[in-house]
């Protein structure tokens, strides 16, 4: 995968600020890897049902947790 089609999926990320304005790119990008993850609120209590979707394997998030796509609890 091309960091410019990664870049399409940094949208949302914390540290998306980095993919222009001061720096030239986020510094995770590169070994970036595209994965199926469930995005889980910390308050959210399990079960946690939603489905998984695609994120990078960097990807991060004020106040949310990442896991696995067969995790409920």
């Amino acid at each position: 995968m091309t960091k410019e089609a990664k870049k399409e999926y940094c949208s949302g990320c914390y540290n998306d600020i980095y993919n222009g304005g001061m720096a030239k790119e986020c510094w995770s990008l590169e070994g970036a890897e595209l994965v199926m993850r469930k995005e889980v609120h910390v308050d959210q209590v399990p079960p946690w049902n939603q489905k998984a979707r695609k994120f990078l394997s960097c990807y991060n998030k004020p106040r949310y947790c990442y896991m696995s796509p067969d995790r409920t609890c």
